[in-house]
């Protein structure tokens, strides 16, 4: 969730009235250059005209930009207009399709929100609408593909819900075979280790599933719930597409904390939680056999001597497993973290996005690059990745996209 003037907080008022890195690599959405030959392009979602109160923005919709290999550059190729809101998108695993959710909540009569999946070009990134769907509640924040490849999974941050919609053979979307609604207990606006003088608060009006997505051997679905403070664990029947809790189906994060988004380490077996409300990542044990997580370690993601308000955003882990990276809104900044031996992180570095309220940030596919989608500068702002101290150096780059909030990176076949 963002601050209090977000969309969410304001369609949250308005119901009231009447967010893994899988098999190791790179987060998501970021394909292997090597040996390809292709063009490297970027697309780009975030808010347009088109939202429920207080959520408009100001993007076209998916814009796709050819990546300039040497210096991190973005170039405009084209822009496809007809979608309302994608702030998440993600591509399959062999480029060959992009889904995208709306952020809006009038989809239908039930008021939910809608995933688009669409045919991708493979020489040229241009996009074919195949059909779109309703996501199963209002409001999606975050989908993700199973790694079968079967189904997309997608977080109803204000329907309070986690929908499962299968994939299709030819890549379209079916009506969802599955759509939980999470429970709990009211919790605090703020957590009790909020930062100091931080007047930012995450609405905990309600359940805010705000990232779904799977561990790295895909036995289990795991979901962030912003409203309930809470990590639930599932495991998915392939065949009927239904969600079926694990043996400890949730575990409760620090009240008022907000956890929004997570990554996994390559082992499997360290879950990098990042918490929106208290700025803070808990580094937890995750247990392949059970799914069940301890947190080991709390690190603030802003340094001692920062005072004020602030949002985290998105977390990364580097190709090589040595480095976290995290965004901070408000505050804009990007936190630098070296992991250690036993998975446990030490901040190295704050560095300054150069523009206002960064929220997703993406490797390029050779990760010599760190792109930041600044939604309120409405500005793309790239580093150069020094991989071996982890450490990033501004490019002096801004590229020009309205509302932006997401990132997918392909390599066109040559």
């Amino acid at each position: 969730m963002a601050d209090q003037i977000s969309r969410r907080y304001f369609s949250m008022g308005m119901t009231a009235l009447g967010a893994a890195a899988v098999g190791g690599l790179f987060r998501s959405n970021i394909a292997s250059a090597a040996g390809n030959g292709g063009r490297t392009l970027c697309f780009v979602g975030g808010y347009t005209k088109h939202g429920p109160p207080g959520g408009e923005g100001h993007g076209a919709g998916i814009s796709v930009f050819e990546m300039n290999p040497d210096t991190g550059l973005l170039n405009l190729v084209t822009n496809f207009t007809d979608i309302a809101s994608p702030s998440f998108i993600t591509l399959s695993k062999d480029y060959r399709f992009l889904y995208a959710l709306s952020e809006i909540d009038d989809f239908n009569k039930e008021g939910h929100g809608c995933v688009t999946a669409f045919a991708v070009d493979k020489r040229t990134g241009a996009l074919a609408k195949l059909n779109s769907v309703s996501s199963g509640g209002a409001i999606p924040a975050h989908l993700s593909i199973h790694p079968s490849g079967k189904y997309v999974l997608v977080a109803n941050y204000v329907g309070g819900s986690v929908g499962v919609l299968p994939i299709r053979p030819d890549g379209s979307l079916g009506p969802a075979t599955d759509v939980v609604h999470n429970t709990g207990p009211r919790q605090p606006d703020r957590a009790v280790d909020n930062p100091p003088g931080n007047f930012a608060i995450s609405d905990h009006s309600g359940a805010h599933p705000h990232m779904v997505d799977t561990d790295p051997s895909g036995s289990y679905v795991i979901v962030d719930d912003a409203g309930l403070d809470r990590v639930y664990v599932w495991t998915l029947d392939l065949k009927a597409g239904k969600l079926v809790p694990a043996k400890i189906p949730y575990f409760d994060m620090t009240p008022g904390s907000a956890p929004r988004h997570f990554v996994f380490d390559h082992s499997g077996r360290i879950m990098y939680n990042l918490c929106e409300q208290n700025s803070k990542v808990d580094v937890c044990r995750f247990d392949p056999a059970t799914g069940a997580l301890s947190v080991v370690q709390t690190v603030s993601t802003v340094s001692p001597h920062f005072k004020g308000s602030t949002l985290a955003a998105e977390i990364l882990l580097s190709g090589d497993g040595k480095h976290v990276y995290v965004s901070n809104r408000l505050g804009d900044s990007l936190a630098v973290f070296d992991v250690g031996l036993d998975g446990t992180l030490s901040l190295k570095d704050e560095v300054w996005m150069h523009a206002d309220y960064g929220r997703a940030m993406m490797f390029d596919p050779s990760g010599d690059f760190l792109f930041c989608a600044n939604q309120r500068s409405d500005a793309v702002t790239s580093f150069r990745v020094n991989r071996e101290q982890g450490t990033l150096t501004f490019t002096d780059h801004f590229t020009a996209v309205g509302s932006p909030t997401t990132f997918a990176f392909m390599v066109t076949d040559s």
